[in-house]
């Protein structure tokens, strides 16, 4: 097992999906985000099943900025929940996660 992670969010727009990709790339939060466009959600909200088109964020990391990646999509989100599921990274290519660490920081 790595401290690499994960983290999966959606945006119920491309707007924004970059606007929350940007700001995490920026405050070096984030080696990279992936946007995947339109993909279709199906889900409970308030007693309701819902549908809707978003934007997945795939969001390349660390465990030891998560906390604040965490915050900063709630920061930047317009949805009242937003989604947040880090996946730890079991294994990868040894330069690939070379690189996450370089690119994320956390600023104290």
């Amino acid at each position: 097992m790595t401290d690499k992670r994960v983290v999966l969010t959606t945006a119920g727009s491309e707007e924004e999906a970059q606007k929350i990709a940007r700001a995490l790339i920026e405050r070096r939060l984030a080696a990279c985000v992936t946007i995947v466009p339109q993909v279709a959600s199906i889900y409970h909200w308030k007693g309701r099943i819902e549908e809707a088109h978003e934007w997945l964020l795939v969001i390349k990391t660390t465990a030891a900025v998560f906390d604040h990646l965490r915050e900063a999509i709630v920061e930047l989100h317009s949805y009242e929940l937003p989604e947040c599921i880090c996946l730890s990274v079991e294994d990868g290519a040894t330069t690939y996660l070379e690189w996450i660490a370089e690119s994320v920081s956390v600023a104290e």
